[in-house]
């Protein structure tokens, strides 16, 4: 028996998406915007025979899951304005620009963060890597920034999504019951095939703006300083050797406020910079504890969709009747878009998508097919939703809104159009041999 009707489920959905669209809209708070939703969730909770204590609990067991993010963002929050007070920041757009050649830096920009991410396997970790300084040269050259964040996170979802050393990668291969390598292959042609049009696509930004800038001055090494190095350098290795992130932005955050005193900065100043950002630049926990109780708010409201099992039983249902490949895919599609607007974060889509359409794939297609749909849909839809997780630490990270960036960040939606395509030339190709047999 279903805990939830479809008219509570579909008033549920409705308030949700409406509080969450009229805060991006609007520009308030996201935190505002969903309230709404998570309390006509409590109610319909209790009406469903929960106690408020039952709620209450199931709510803090998913705050406690989210609470690496929350963490990550709070750390983020200092990054920028540490890396700034150092003098990191300028001295990377220095390298930054003489290494990255300026009638190809969109191209540069996404081939280097589509290697690293391949490396590393995380987003979150790419973009704090390489973007800073990436965004600070685009600035220099009078680039669009927007265009060279889209390439940036377009770059690092290449490795979140396709690398064997992902955890999202892995957390898929694991829900499908499917191993690394045999997942890997299945996505491999849609992966090549968004790749090479993400070079046309970024080349040609490249031409059109090659002729309209002037070459910066080559770096002279001379001016560099090999202490102003350390900061990025201990995120990176520890991202590299797989340690906990939260002890990687710790760390970096704790180098480069050494480096600042040691140049003669006061500790006020630089509470003043954690507190507040950088005027320009961004940062500073004053910009980001709204977004902090968001991402608490959201864990609680996936804890109780999780816990209380809304959601599976419908999706269970919508599959019942198999059609085609093409259909299955875009039902698939479909549900796992409805699951990252309301669930605002990567693991629920993944889980929950698996899980319920696993059975069905399996007997009709195969799990490699399902992997293939998947990790061009449930694995790219978190890194497009305003309000998912994912999204907030990318653009947070860059520094520019999702809506300004996505339509340039390519591999994000036209690989979910790729393998729409890729399930309708399989049908037809199927449906052509059996008639010719």
């Amino acid at each position: 028996m279903d805990r939830f009707s479809v008219k509570q489920l579909i008033f549920l959905l409705s308030v949700t998406l409406a509080g969450v669209s009229w805060s991006v809209v609007f520009h308030q708070p996201l935190v505002i915007g969903f309230l709404p939703g998570y309390l006509i969730l409590a109610f319909l909770s209790k009406q469903n025979k929960q106690s408020f204590k039952q709620i209450l609990q199931i709510s803090l067991r998913g705050v406690y899951k989210t609470r690496i993010v929350i963490f990550i963002l709070f750390l983020v929050s200092f990054l920028l304005p540490s890396w700034y007070l150092s003098g990191t920041i300028a001295q990377m757009v220095k390298i930054a620009l003489s290494f990255i050649h300026p009638d190809y830096f969109f191209v540069l920009t996404f081939v280097t963060t589509l290697v690293i991410s391949m490396l590393l396997g995380t987003t979150v970790g790419t973009l704090s890597a390489i973007g800073i300084p990436i965004l600070g040269t685009a600035v220099i050259l009078d680039l669009p920034a927007e265009v060279a964040a889209g390439a940036l996170v377009s770059g690092a979802f290449v490795g979140d999504r396709t690398s064997p050393f992902s955890s999202a990668h892995q957390l898929l291969a694991h829900t499908i019951e499917l191993p690394v390598k045999k997942q890997w292959n299945a996505m491999l042609p849609t992966t090549i095939i968004v790749v090479i049009m993400s070079f046309i696509f970024y080349g040609a930004f490249d031409y059109v703006t090659a002729s309209k800038m002037n070459h910066v001055v080559p770096l002279q090494w001379g001016e560099l300083s090999l202490i102003k190095f350390i900061p990025p350098l201990v995120l990176l290795l520890f991202v590299l050797f797989r340690l906990s992130i939260l002890y990687a932005f710790l760390s970096s955050i704790l180098c480069a406020a050494i480096i600042t005193m040691l140049e003669g900065t006061g500790i006020s100043e630089i509470a003043q910079a954690f507190w507040f950002g950088i005027e320009g630049l961004g940062g500073g926990f004053l910009h980001m504890y709204e977004l902090l109780l968001f991402l608490a708010l959201a864990g609680a409201y996936n804890g109780l969709l999780e816990e209380l099992n809304v959601i599976q039983p419908y999706l269970d249902k919508w599959l019942q009747r198999s059609t085609s490949l093409p259909s299955d895919t875009v039902k698939t599609f479909l549900a796992t878009l409805l699951i990252s607007f309301i669930a605002a974060n990567q693991t629920l889509p993944i889980i929950l998508t698996g899980r319920s359409f696993l059975p069905h794939w399996s007997r009709q297609y195969g799990k490699t097919e399902l992997a293939r749909v998947m990790g061009d849909t449930t694995m790219l839809f978190p890194g497009m939703v305003p309000w998912s997780v994912l999204t907030i630490m990318c653009s947070t990270i860059v520094g520019i809104p999702i809506l300004k960036y996505l339509p340039f960040a390519i591999f994000l939606w036209f690989l979910p159009l790729v393998t729409l395509g890729v399930s309708w030339f399989k049908h037809v190709k199927k449906s052509k041999g059996i008639v010719a047999v």
